[in-house]
């Protein structure tokens, strides 16, 4: 048995999800490849966001991906951890704004 689900060396299997469903594997890597893409953001801006959703999802194996991808494109340590801040900050206060959902309900309950 393995001591984790995630291992690294799986990262470099990411091309072969096509194996058990061609069809749409190629969509979404077309897809993923007309997402990263230069456009209105550039591939560095693009691969920063992509650093601080990593985060936010808690997907290991987009994290390391992502932060080599960033290196390579010229992003420093402390921009990447700018962007894991605002992914923090975004994700903290979705959880918090969700205590309204709460608040309704004592109120609901209370009267």
């Amino acid at each position: 048995m393995k001591e984790t689900y995630y291992n690294r060396e799986d990262l470099g299997k990411f091309g072969k999800i096509t194996e058990f469903q061609q069809e749409l594997g190629d969509k979404f890597f077309d897809y993923y490849g007309s997402v990263f893409a230069p456009g209105s953001l550039t591939a560095r801006e693009k691969s920063l966001i992509a650093l601080a959703v990593a985060h936010a999802i808690q997907c290991p194996y987009c994290i390391d991906a992502y932060t080599s991808d960033g290196l390579k494109k010229g992003v420093d340590e402390e921009q990447m951890m700018e962007a894991i801040h605002v992914a923090a900050a975004i994700r903290g206060g979705a959880s918090l704004v969700h205590g309204v959902q709460m608040m309704n309900q004592v109120k609901d309950k209370m009267m």
